[in-house]
């Protein structure tokens, strides 16, 4: 790690930053985005409240930058791998959240899952505080938007068959499957985890028209 000093001017801000948001990540994940303030947050990434408003002019503003953070990583993930739709179909049937599209890895070191945990936990609680702040609400929106067209991009290249309104439609479809499972993953598993695989694998081969396992999607 570079010293201090060694340290451009723009790399000692992002630095800063990305302590306060690590700091805000846990304050919001323990106590939510009410319960939260900015002091608590200043004692826990070690600076003081003076110091956060110099780099965020609100919590409104560290917010935003966590959801930035966090759909940017999601399309990091999805890149190159979101047409692969029985992965998708296995990880669903799994509850398991983050990479939706890539192989899950039983040895995933701790950190990735419990970071994976705390992004899942934050954005419902985004979801929760857009129905009281307006301005969280546009977060929101904007960050849904920008991964819903992304999605729409990676797979039309894979399905070019289908027109833009059908293709948008298809990725609402999807869309519906991946959030209302991430939300259920909090309430009892009723089924078992083979035959809504095989459920999902069949809804999206007849959503796609395609056969999942003879289609080159890798």
């Amino acid at each position: 790690m570079l010293h201090p000093q060694q340290c451009s001017k723009d790399e000692r801000i992002s630095a800063r930053r990305d302590q306060i948001i690590a700091a805000a990540r846990l304050c919001f994940r323990k106590h939510g985005f009410h319960g939260a303030g900015m002091a608590e947050i200043a004692k826990t990434s070690q600076l003081s409240v003076g110091q956060i408003y110099r780099y965020f002019a609100n919590k409104d503003a560290i917010i935003e930058d966590i959801v930035r953070r966090i759909v940017m990583k999601k399309i990091r993930l999805m890149t190159g791998n979101a047409h692969n739709l029985q992965q998708v179909a296995h990880n669903l049937a799994h509850r398991r959240i983050g990479n939706l599209s890539a192989p899950y890895k039983e040895d995933q070191c701790t950190e990735q899952k419990e970071q994976a945990e705390i992004d899942h936990a934050l954005m419902l609680e985004v979801a929760a505080e857009a129905t009281r702040n307006p301005i969280v609400e546009n977060i929101w929106r904007e960050s849904e938007k920008q991964l819903f067209n992304e999605a729409k991009s990676l797979l039309s290249a894979t399905f070019p068959q289908f027109s833009e309104a059908e293709m948008t439609a298809k990725v609402e479809s999807l869309a519906v499957i991946c959030e209302g499972t991430a939300f259920r993953r909090m309430t009892t598993v009723h089924a078992d985890a083979e035959h809504l695989e095989a459920l999902y694998n069949r809804y999206f081969q007849d959503l796609f028209e395609t056969d999942l396992t003879t289609s080159k999607l890798e």
